[in-house]
């Protein structure tokens, strides 16, 4: 008896020890098919990608997700559908879709965007900015009230007040005409024209006609344009910096292949 309970002990724990490795592999065995480990880490890595948290519950949401799949393919597999063309079409389009993503992300690995790139783009696009206007201007429908306003001005009244009285242009109005720092590119050009022209302190002598009206502007300031700090931007820097290169790679594989 002693014998025949140490054997059964001995292949107990033979089985048990066979076992263990084939649990860590797989989650689960599926009609006899297992379902290996590598998948349910492959959906935790889709859900990680979204943004969302892979906790203890996700993770069991994700391994009955893995199981589901596997029953649906057997059952696709039993049906013979892998074999029509338009499911080898489709498989096709997905294998594509997963090696394009996986290789842009591979580049992006082996070339990454460093903190020198960066600043280095920084200090590119900060160089190239040209000046920042700080202008107010006083908004009216006809060219005669226009010219009104201007020689009121030229008897001393102060165009913050006219502004707030006169200007149609509730925005800028209600602040005295102020239009804060703006770049020319951000005004219709018949404005901008005018506006730069100006030196500090000056006021349009003619009305100015845009489509929005008539403008009496007075340049306040001017100073180079302004970037916000390095820190702030980087996180945009960085993106726009990857989406370039990836551009850039995918231009040069296209111009390297030959298209007959």
């Amino acid at each position: 008896m002693n014998r025949f309970l140490t054997r059964v002990a001995t292949a107990t724990c033979l089985t048990l020890g066979l076992a263990a490795p084939a649990l860590a592999q797989n989650i689960a065995i599926v009609n006899g098919k297992p379902v290996p480990t590598a998948r349910l880490k492959a959906l935790e890595q889709q859900v990680a990608r979204s943004g969302r948290p892979v906790d203890d519950a996700v993770r069991q949401q994700l391994r009955e997700e893995a199981i589901l799949r596997e029953i649906f393919m057997q059952e696709a597999e039993r049906r013979g559908l892998r074999a029509s063309p338009e499911v080898k079409a489709q498989l096709e389009l997905a294998t594509q879709t997963v090696l394009i993503r996986e290789l842009f992300a591979d580049e992006q690995r082996r070339h990454p965007v460093t903190d020198a790139d960066l600043k280095a783009e920084y200090d590119r696009i900060a160089a190239s900015m040209g000046q920042e206007y700080r202008a107010r201007h006083i908004l009216v429908g006809s060219e005669d009230e226009a010219k009104a306003i201007i020689a009121e001005l030229g008897k001393g009244a102060r165009f913050e007040e006219l502004a707030k009285q006169r200007s149609k242009d509730p925005g800028s109005g209600a602040n005295g005409g102020d239009l804060d720092w703006a770049t020319p590119d951000m005004f219709v050009p018949e404005f901008s024209e005018a506006m730069v022209k100006l030196g500090k302190g000056e006021v349009t002598s003619t009305p100015v006609k845009s489509p929005f009206g008539w403008h009496v502007i007075r340049l306040d300031d001017t100073r180079k344009a302004q970037l916000p700090p390095f820190e702030d931007v980087k996180p945009q820097l960085q993106q726009q910096l990857q989406q370039k290169r990836l551009a850039e790679f995918q231009e040069a594989l296209r111009a390297k292949a030959k298209v007959q």
